[in-house]
């Protein structure tokens, strides 16, 4: 199973149809699980968001924090992550922190820091953005035709 844990909600109608699109294609492959928790005020925003986030972390899990300072793959190299991963752990959280990233907690958590990345994007475009390297990851070790 595959959990993607977001901080904050999706609010536009058309990034709310293209994560629905990929949930649907990416059901073929794997059990898929959105968890958004709330952003939060600057204030507080890290320790809250790492509290929240935290909370749907098992210990069983495999932990990929989405980070700008993570490793950044090929989405060849991305697919045989996942596929190398998939084989020992049966469970993957993958994390996508807010505005203000993501908290130490979570980032000590971590097991693979992951790098899309140096460029900055929108949470909500990059959530799509994700989910469509993770369908084409099932694609690409499936050794079914995908456009490139």
């Amino acid at each position: 199973m595959i959990k993607v844990i977001c901080v904050g909600k999706i609010k536009e109608k058309f990034y709310k149809e293209g994560v629905k699109e990929y949930e649907k294609r990416l059901s073929k492959y794997t059990k898929i699980q959105i968890i958004e928790v709330n952003d939060e005020k600057e204030e507080i925003a890290l320790k809250k968001e790492s509290e929240n986030i935290m909370k749907h972390i098992n210990d069983k899990d495999y932990v990929i924090t989405l980070e700008i300072d993570g490793k950044s793959l090929s989405s060849v190299e991305f697919a045989e992550k996942l596929d190398k991963t998939l084989m020992v752990n049966s469970n993957i959280a993958f994390v996508i922190g807010g505005s203000y990233g993501l908290g130490n907690e979570v980032k000590q958590r971590s097991d693979y820091q992951l790098s899309f990345s140096k460029l900055t994007f929108p949470h909500q475009l990059f959530r799509v953005m994700f989910l469509e390297q993770l369908y084409r990851c099932f694609k690409i070790n499936n050794k079914e035709t995908y456009h490139k």
